[in-house]
């Protein structure tokens, strides 16, 4: 059993958490879709229609898991994870379309012609297209990924008067309050830390720490010791970093 989850693990199911994030938007999608009655479902009865689309769902998030983990990288920029989402759909959809079409015609007897089939595959890659950019923004945000872009990120507005234009280094979570550490000093917000890593996202940067975000820039130095890893900031402040986010900065060569 380990080899088969060692061999399943990527992005979204580095872990537990992950494994059942995964599953859940896995399932809430299949009782959307059987809701919504789609590929013709619609006619079945409502029992058969839930089934059919639940066993469906998790086979495709099985298949999808194993060429996810072919596809993505940990160190691609945002450009690159997008494009990769697209190549992951489309290597999904192709050899799953035929697994939608058998599961349609034993379970709801649709007949699918050579007609009808790219539509089939249409629409089987939108699902997967869905499927895999929710998981991919989903690990983003569990994981405290934030990327460079060229647009100024929203949590720039949140800065006190003293800081206003100062390169962000750090954000460290201080009970309900965050310690703001910057090119122009500190100071404390009233904020929470996953709401404050979600406007981040313009600065490169990773959650190190359930207490912690850093920026890539502002890392002077790491080193390992005891079983931890510890980054040393720009202003010489020192940022734990956990079991649960070491794997992720080791992938990108952070520490």
């Amino acid at each position: 059993m380990a080899p088969i989850l060692k061999l399943l693990r990527w992005g979204p199911y580095e872990d537990a958490a992950g494994w059942l994030r995964g599953l859940a938007i896995t399932l809430l999608a299949a009782i959307f879709l059987a809701m919504a009655g789609a590929f013709g479902s619609d006619s079945a009865p409502v029992s058969l229609r839930f089934g059919y689309w639940i066993v469906l769902m998790l086979l495709g998030w099985l298949w999808g898991t194993l060429v996810s983990r072919l596809v993505f990288r940990p160190r691609d920029r945002p450009l690159q994870t997008w494009a990769r989402v697209i190549i992951a759909s489309v290597a999904i959809a192709i050899p799953f379309s035929a697994v939608v079409a058998l599961a349609g015609r034993l379970a709801l007897h649709s007949h699918y012609t050579a007609k009808s089939i790219p539509g089939l595959l249409v629409s089987v890659t939108v699902v997967s297209v869905a499927m895999v950019a929710i998981n991919v923004l989903a690990d983003r945000r569990a994981r405290g990924v934030t990327s460079a872009s060229t647009e100024p990120p929203k949590f720039l507005d949140r800065l006190p008067l003293k800081l206003r234009g100062a390169d962000i280094w750090a954000v460290e979570a201080e009970d309900h309050y965050l310690r703001l550490h910057t090119s122009r000093g500190q100071d404390l917000i009233l904020m929470r830390l996953s709401d404050a890593i979600a406007e981040l996202e313009g600065i490169e940067g990773a959650q190190a720490h359930r207490s912690w975000w850093v920026a890539r820039d502002a890392i002077t130095a790491a080193r390992r010791g005891d079983g931890r890893a510890t980054l040393t900031l720009k202003d010489g402040a020192e940022v734990p970093v956990s079991r649960t986010h070491a794997r992720l900065l080791r992938e990108r060569g952070w520490i």
